[in-house]
């Protein structure tokens, strides 16, 4: 599809926390249609953008376009078109470039108003034109000598080397020569400084902005850059600059077929649809709201699959962009190997590049990240990538040398790695943190070598994002509600030893199946994890031997437990809660399942019990298992994800049949969930454990590697922990792999489940024992369920739709 540049004007939003969503966009309560009205706007405003690309045109890259003249002919512009819209989008004030309505003067405007000054002269056009872009340059030359003024990349060469052509044409500045002479000498100290990279980073940034550097230039060298579709790193001016100097005519070609297309101005960069459509995907995910365009989403994600197959350069060759499409592509199921990633497995590849050179910390981010989307525990190439690129954001780190915001989001990033997530409330920090159209105006755009937009629509996004998060945690808010209502029902609240936290539990429910559709998973989910962790105290020691197995035994006859009876009414209140709470749950889940799947939480319920009753005996009995293979065989089943997850798999959308349930890939993805859990859980807590006469996996290992006087107690205990943690990892990367990959017996939506109960697990076991760190936890689940966005835009953003 041509891409087309979106000339609209910006959509404003006012936003005021929750109450201000409500008043700027008409979303209120009382809203009714209109709400819906406005909702479908948004949506579509943003689906227009996802199906068609549409590019910010950039006055600098057009205006060297509009430089190069027709073979054989120096006195004829070959795009007389680029011209024309130099001419008929130059600003009241004189300007060109992305001067939005209220924004101050910044080096990219100068740059670009500069670039087509000097374009006009070239062809002896515009002289009106010429005369108020030289004014206007003139009255604000100060902005390019201001350090601390944002500047584009490269500004220093690409000013200065505009400069240099427009007083060899006899254009004569309204400002002092010193000021002149002060830019020259800005450039001399960049063509000097060593930068961040090597020197093969140098060259290619130089070849990159090697229309700043003209006569300097060598451009026999640059054309090692070139690409396939003969452009100079995708940058028409760059292009554009190759050409002038009569070095490569091939590079018409690029010129050729990109004017065409687009009838005129050209972009920054170009192509970009890969990159635009994946930072689509991926904003609209961390805001909450892909749901909304799936379909969309799968079309992009189609044609980038494609261009991954055939190793487009498009894709592959900028690191950031070939980053992303592995995260996003492996996470979507789609079946692809590591391999792609092998150029960057050493850490020449960023040293040695552009993004080594201008020391790029977004692109080493997103490296960073897609390295922990393993699914294999051998994949070398992933594995390399993320040690070398964690080691470098830590630098950065401990240089202080990166800016605030960019510290900030690198340390974040270190401490939460993408399997600790939980995606609401990585969606709300989001939403916080997002960049309004009114906030980029003052803040700077995203810059390449000049101001530059993307195709993301910003406001819409937003707004959509804050509305849905606002209506979800009014849902969250009556869901807790219920669920502390079922905890009276059940008299769980009288169990003195019960850890009743439902805020907490109902948390990683709604930060995991967020969407307001899926409030049945959420409670059934809830009530299971408040369930099964009432019961593990039970066993813990806050039940006799006798009543444990009262309580097994009664699970084990379930419809039959009449002819059991009870020992004690602790044991009445937990069975009754369990049974009462599985009926009501497998009754609800008949419209969608067409039968009655009460059996499967049961079972899931006795093998629960069964392993707990277990670990009960060996503790009464002081019997340690002799190996962690027969530890685990009932440490497994007794962590308890069984009864939460068939529960929650009822109501995420697909028919399970007993099949499903009865397969080898389901009973694989819940030993391997409950494996995570159970490991995460002994490291964190063998030492309390171990205090309480309980066996863990840790100390059998340290104890089967010191006998015989073979090392310390302590040192064992390292090496015990570090054969856990590759345990560990391993068991995730084949989670993540059964997953995400493509076919299987068990539905992708009940799959995700093992992978939501993953990542709640090892975010809930970052610390000591997740639940004796509970105001860490209360903050985080008040954030998702209470507390209210705090995004705030700048009295200039009022207006509604």
């Amino acid at each position: 599809m041509i891409e087309q540049f979106n000339r609209a004007p910006p959509l404003r939003v006012s936003i005021r926390g929750a109450a201000g969503v409500e008043k700027s966009l008409g979303l209120g309560r009382n809203a009714g249609s209109q709400q819906g009205m406005q909702k479908n706007q948004l949506q579509d405003k943003i689906r227009k953008q996802l199906r068609e690309v549409q590019l910010s045109p950039s006055s600098y890259d057009t205006a060297w376009v509009a430089m190069v003249p027709v073979q054989g002919s120096h006195q004829t512009p070959r795009f007389p078109q680029c011209i024309e819209w130099i001419l008929q989008n130059q600003h009241d004030d004189g300007s060109w470039g992305t001067n939005l309505p209220g924004s101050v003067v910044n080096k990219d405007i100068l740059l670009c108003t500069l670039a087509c000054v000097v374009a006009l002269k070239r062809w002896n056009t515009g002289r009106d034109h010429i005369s108020r872009g030289l004014n206007f340059i003139g009255k604000n030359f100060w902005v390019a000598m201001d350090e601390q003024t944002i500047a584009p990349v490269g500004f220093n060469i690409t000013f200065s080397g505009l400069l240099n052509l427009a007083t060899g044409t006899g254009l004569e500045f309204p400002v002092m020569q010193t000021d002149i002479d002060g830019i020259f000498h800005m450039r001399k100290i960049e063509l000097e400084r060593d930068a961040y990279g090597t020197a093969s980073s140098r060259r290619a940034f130089m070849a990159y902005v090697s229309e700043g550097l003209g006569s300097l230039q060598d451009w026999d060298q640059v054309m090692a850059y070139q690409r396939k579709n003969r452009s100079i790193f995708n940058s028409p001016s760059a292009t554009a600059a190759t050409v002038i100097h009569g070095h490569n005519d091939s590079a018409l070609c690029y010129l050729d077929s990109l004017v065409s297309k687009l009838d005129g101005p050209v972009p920054v960069m170009y192509p970009q649809n890969a990159y635009s459509q994946l930072c689509m995907v991926d904003t609209l995910e961390k805001m909450g709201i892909s749901n909304n365009f799936s379909c969309e989403i799968s079309d992009i994600l189609d044609m980038i699959y494609r261009l991954w197959i055939h190793n487009e350069e498009e894709l592959m060759l900028d690191m950031g962009t070939c980053a992303m499409a592995f995260r996003l592509l492996r996470m979507h199921g789609y079946d692809i190997s590591s391999d792609g990633m092998a150029q960057f497995v050493e850490q020449s590849s960023f040293d040695d590049s552009i993004h080594g050179y201008l020391n790029d910390t977004k692109a080493l981010l997103e490296l960073y990240r897609s390295s922990q989307i393993r699914c294999l525990e051998d994949d070398l190439i992933l594995q390399d990538i993320g040690s070398w690129s964690a080691r470098v954001l830590q630098e950065k780190i401990s240089s202080k040398m990166t800016h605030k915001s960019e510290m900030l989001e690198v340390e974040y990033a270190l401490k939460f790695p993408v399997y600790a997530t939980l995606e609401r409330l990585e969606q709300k920090r989001n939403i916080e943190q997002f960049k309004t159209k009114e906030q980029l105006k003052i803040e700077g755009f995203k810059l390449l070598k000049s101001g530059y937009r993307g195709a993301i629509t910003h406001d819409e996004i937003l707004a959509l994002a804050v509305d849905e998060f606002h209506s979800s945690q009014s849902v969250y808010q009556q869901e807790l509600q219920d669920l502390n209502s079922w905890v009276a029902q059940t008299r769980l609240d009288e169990l003195k030893f019960a850890r009743l936290m439902p805020s907490i539990t109902y948390f990683s429910a709604a930060a995991t199946m967020f969407p307001s559709e899926l409030s049945e998973a959420r409670i059934a989910w809830t009530q299971n994890c408040i369930l099964t962790t009432t019961v593990d105290d039970f066993f813990d020691g806050d039940g006799s031997k006798e009543e444990m197995e009262n309580l097994v035994k009664l699970i084990e006859k379930w419809d039959g437990h009449g002819e059991i009876g009870f020992s004690s009414e602790c044991v009445e209140i937990l069975f009754y809660a369990i049974y009462n709470t599985s009926k009501q749950i497998a009754e609800k889940a008949v419209p969608l399942q067409k039968r009655n799947v009460v059996d499967h939480i049961a079972e899931s319920w006795w093998f629960t019990v069964r392993g707990m009753l277990t670990e009960a005996e060996w503790r009464m009995d002081k019997y340690v298992p002799t190996t962690v293979e027969e530890y685990m065989s009932a440490a497994v089943d007794s962590f308890a994800l069984g009864p939460t997850i068939t529960s929650a798999a009822l109501f995420v959308g697909p028919e399970l049949s007993e099949e499903v349930f009865r397969s080898k890939e389901y009973i694989h993805l819940m030993n391997l969930a409950n494996t995570i859990g159970r490991l995460l859980n002994d490291m964190q807590t063998y030492e309390k454990e171990i205090k309480m006469g309980k066996v863990n996996s840790i100390m059998l290992h340290a104890l089967s590697h010191s006998g015989g006087g073979r090392g310390s107690p302590e040192a064992s205990m390292e090496e015990a922990k570090r054969e856990m943690r590759r345990v560990l990892q391993g068991s995730r990367c084949d989670l993540l792999r059964l997953v995400t990959r493509d076919g299987g017996v068990v539905p992708p939506p009940c799959r995700k489940l093992f992978w939501f109960m993953s990542k709640v697990l090892h975010l809930v076991y970052m610390e000591k024992d997740g639940y004796f760190t509970a105001d860490g936890m209360m903050a985080s689940a008040n954030a998702v369920i209470l507390d209210p966005l705090q995004v705030t835009l700048l009295p200039s953003g009022l207006g509604t739709l």
